[in-house]
């Protein structure tokens, strides 16, 4: 029985045991699930490392992206200053005169030769090229970079358009500057200012003084010239005189000096016949001009009565026997002796006949049906002539 009586005490304990237990549990389980508890802020944390993490990805793709845009903008702004990839165009850029670099470089975009003008204006001021460029006109193209493009519109530029001017023998002075003007080298009002106020420093015209320009008539030497589009107007009228001088040589003037007329008389001797001759007869012309002028109380009476005199001065006109009455000292039917100043550019065909005439006594020449000069001694002769002739008949 005592054994039957333990065995209960025994469940007893141990369910005082187990209740202990589970109570012990019960308390320790309540710790655990308070100690536990904080789990749920583990979750916002990786929420929050989520958000984060995407927040770097995103930063660097714009990093990334930025990166890029900045890139193709510096390519492309690169691609502007060095002249890569352009589609290719050439252009004639005329700048004018006192024309302010903004609107060049307006103008350079406008004509795609630059894509940013802000950029292109920065360029020209750190490499200090902004006041090199001149007015003037120039080859450009698309292949030039900015420093080219600079560069190409200096002074001493390389890419200045150019043009070939052939000047006649026998233009005058307005006659040329007309033509230089229709050549776009200069204008005629720049060209007149030019030849009449700088003063050029040759001997030969050291003692015509300043004020007119056609001070300069019979030193204008007829040639083939390559001039700048929008030549320096000084520059271009000095490059016709360095011709004559080179033309004109020492031997040449100082067989002047030792004969009874100076260069400049010498010149308009050679002007008339420039303008008298067919091309073949320069010395007989220039024989028959001597003839008059050294016999005074023979043929003509001392009067040159060159037709060529008249066109001078009425304007380049068919000349009319009204003419003859116009008073000006370049009439030579009013005036003895030879005009004060040339009438023409001569070549030097007509300026070395001027210092070597032919032989002939004759005081008269007349153009025939057959388009050359024939030569008479008297007046009867002349008449005889004209009457016999077609074109006079008219």
């Amino acid at each position: 029985m005592s054994q039957d009586y333990y065995e209960p005490r025994e469940r007893r304990s141990e369910r005082r045991s187990s209740r202990g237990e589970r109570e012990q549990g019960g308390v320790s389980g309540g710790r655990d699930r308070e100690q536990t508890s904080p789990r749920r802020p583990k979750k916002k944390k990786r929420r929050s490392a989520g958000r984060t993490a995407a927040l770097v990805l995103l930063y660097v793709a714009a990093v990334i992206g930025v990166s890029i845009l900045l890139a193709c903008v510096g390519w492309t702004a690169a691609g502007d200053v060095l002249a890569l990839n352009k589609p290719e165009k050439s252009i004639t850029f005329t700048i004018a005169e006192n024309e302010d670099f903004d609107s060049v470089t307006d103008r350079l975009k406008d004509e795609g030769m630059i894509e940013y003008k802000f950029l292109f204006k920065l360029f020209a001021t750190i490499t200090h090229k902004k006041g090199e460029i001149i007015a003037g006109s120039y080859t450009l193209n698309t292949d030039m970079d900015y420093r080219a493009l600079l560069a190409g519109m200096s002074a001493n530029s390389a890419n200045r358009a150019e043009v070939k001017v052939t000047i006649p023998e026998g233009y005058n002075t307005d006659q040329i500057f007309a033509l230089l003007e229709e050549k776009g080298v200069s204008t005629v009002e720049k060209l007149r200012d030019a030849a009449a106020n700088h003063n050029y420093a040759f001997s030969f015209l050291q003692d015509i003084p300043l004020g007119d320009y056609h001070r300069l008539e019979g030193y204008l030497m007829p040639a083939t010239y390559d001039f700048y589009i929008n030549h320096d107007p000084i520059f271009a009228i000095n490059k016709l005189l360095v011709h004559f001088d080179s033309q004109v040589k020492d031997d040449f003037r100082e067989k002047v000096a030792a004969s009874d007329f100076n260069l400049r008389e010498i010149l308009t001797i050679a002007s008339l016949i420039e303008r008298e001759t067919t091309g073949e007869d320069r010395t007989d012309i220039a024989a028959v001009i001597y003839n008059r002028l050294n016999n005074p109380s023979a043929g003509t009476q001392g009067y040159l009565q060159i037709d060529a005199t008249l066109v001078y001065i009425n304007g380049g006109k068919e000349p009319t026997e009204a003419d003859k009455s116009i008073d000006s000292p370049y009439n030579t039917y009013m005036y003895k002796g030879l005009p004060p100043a040339p009438i023409a550019n001569p070549g030097m065909e007509s300026i070395i006949a001027a210092m070597n005439p032919s032989n002939i006594k004759d005081f008269y020449y007349a153009l025939g049906d057959d388009n050359t000069h024939h030569f008479f001694k008297t007046y009867d002769q002349l008449q005889k002539f004209i009457n016999s002739q077609e074109r006079y008949k008219s």
